[in-house]
């Protein structure tokens, strides 16, 4: 029954999309049923993984709703799929957020309806499919797959410079994943499989895993993406539509993060514990260059699109700490914030819809003709500046707890994200919501719909959940850090770097007196 349910979930999406593609009739009858065919595809997918959640047990050993089945045996590789603590909250915001991408799309794409719900449908699957793969192969094939929908989601359906857009995070991705295949290939050669638990287990060479590491921080960290390989965010946040752009910068840039995660810090963990400190170091540079650039912006959406890019920093500071408060605090945020941006990008689309300009010089008093849309934005905006009592406040907090036992400075600039972040974000917010009104087009606009209140109101509340009680999250994937982090190997990389910063800061000592 488990297997089926992973099966289903992973599955069930490019059942819709075929459905729908095989669909005949007129114009407005295929886009009707198109959008009501993808709309109940997606609530039944989300209702399923809400089902996985349910069924898992975060205490069992191992990976669950495991299937593994005979594919290209003969060179090691078959197809083997399952779900630990770490994966199952990426497949829950995947569902998530490809119902409400959905739903954003409903009155939002007029032109080729079905085309673009069956890009959506076949997305969700290859993003089910690449964090719940066990088989590098298999992750790699899902991890591809999803370029082509994405690419298309920005292509077709975006603004003026879609084309490029398009092209740039094609390109930058499928360049950064020829990288990931070396390694991988070279990881088939040498130890004749490519099952990822077996690899879990696998003894590199010191040079090895850092040549290794090396091409897995290039193929993932353009989709995290991490500084400097984030040319392409800009264009393809700012010209997708609202209801592609909260699925580029809610799970497909968390498919970065999960692959850094899986195959750098747990696969590779001699070589993250080495070149850690690198990577922290290119983490606090993506959270104030992001920072600063964002303040710099007066495209509303450009300073939500660098925001996020500025969050992606601590996310791999808390990962390269190899802490358990580190790495559980970027597992949350990770997941807040994959919310926060979704409804952060919904509720610009909701009013630059109504103004006609994203331009931040033309808004000023919107609370008084939208109050609805200023008490919700003002919640998502303290959850991306990190207010207790949202999920990004504990998630931050972790990171901070966790990267402190490695470095002080480290702590404090990636801390800085928190200040930074409060700058330029109430400053859009105060320019935005408060003032005068300026532009007459503000004084006839309308407060959200239902439908509008019905996708945003949920994403508040499950923003406030993960601040009021994140132990419904930390619970899950804990347990397998907490093993990860206590293993010997761990403890022993842990200590000796201990003894080095320890040492280090004794000369600093001895030199000062």
């Amino acid at each position: 029954m488990h297997s089926v349910l992973l099966t289903l979930v992973t599955y069930l999406p490019l059942l819709g999309a075929l459905v729908i593609f095989l669909m005949r009739g007129s114009f407005e009858e295929v886009a009707r049923t198109s959008r009501w065919i993808a709309l109940w595809t997606s609530i039944i997918t989300f209702g399923l993984s809400i089902v996985m959640w349910s069924e898992f047990h975060p205490r069992h050993d191992g990976y669950q709703f495991e299937i593994q089945n005979s594919w290209i045996s003969g060179f090691g590789v078959s197809y083997h799929v399952g779900v630990d603590g770490i994966s199952l909250f990426f497949i829950i915001l995947s569902t998530l957020l490809t119902l409400i991408g959905i739903m954003a799309a409903w009155q939002m794409i007029t032109d080729r309806i079905r085309d673009y719900m069956v890009a959506i449908l076949v997305l969700e699957t290859t993003l089910v499919g690449l964090f719940s793969a066990l088989d590098m192969v298999v992750f790699y094939c899902f991890y591809e797959a999803t370029l082509l929908p994405s690419s298309m989601l920005i292509g077709i359906w975006g603004g003026p410079k879609r084309i490029f857009a398009s092209l740039q995070f094609f390109l930058f991705t499928f360049a950064g994943s020829l990288f990931m295949m070396i390694g991988i290939l070279w990881i088939w050669v040498n130890t004749g499989t490519t099952d990822i638990p077996v690899l879990m287990h696998a003894s590199f060479s010191p040079a090895v895993q850092g040549w290794l590491l090396l091409g897995f921080i290039l193929a993932f960290g353009v989709k995290l993406p991490l500084f400097p390989l984030h040319a392409w965010l800009p264009a393809a946040y700012v010209e997708g539509p609202a209801s592609t752009t909260l699925l580029v910068s809610g799970v497909m840039s968390k498919a970065g993060a999960y692959g850094l995660l899986r195959f750098c810090v747990l696969m590779l963990p001699e070589a993250s514990h080495r070149y850690a400190m690198l990577i922290m170091g290119l983490g606090i540079c993506a959270i104030i260059y992001g920072a600063i650039i964002a303040y710099k912006q007066t495209d509303i959406k450009r300073i939500i699109a660098y925001s996020s890019f500025s969050h992606m920093g601590l996310i791999a500071i808390g990962f390269f700490s190899l802490t358990p408060e580190g790495i559980d605090g970027a597992l949350l945020q990770v997941l807040t914030h994959g919310v926060t941006i979704a409804a952060l990008f919904l509720c610009v689309a909701a009013v630059t819809y109504r103004i006609g300009t994203r331009d931040i010089e033309a808004f000023g008093g919107i609370a008084s003709k939208m109050p609805k849309l200023a008490l919700l934005g003002m919640i998502f905006i303290m959850a991306n500046v990190g207010l207790p009592g949202t999920g990004s406040f504990v998630g931050e907090l972790l990171v901070m707890i966790g990267v402190l036992h490695i470095s002080f400075w480290v702590a404090f600039l990636g801390g800085s994200s928190m200040i930074l972040g409060a700058v330029y974000m109430l400053v859009m917010y105060r320019n935005v919501i408060f003032g005068k009104i300026v532009n007459p087009v503000i004084n006839s606009i309308r407060d959200l719909n239902a439908r509008e209140m019905t996708i945003l109101v949920p994403l508040a509340v499950i923003i406030l959940w993960m601040g009021i009680y994140p132990n419904s999250f930390l619970s899950v994937f804990n347990p397998v850090v907490t093993a990860f982090t206590n293993s010997d190997h761990i403890a022993e990389l842990m200590n000796h770097g201990h003894i080095v910063a320890d040492n280090i800061n004794n000369m600093h000592s001895i030199s000062v007196r």
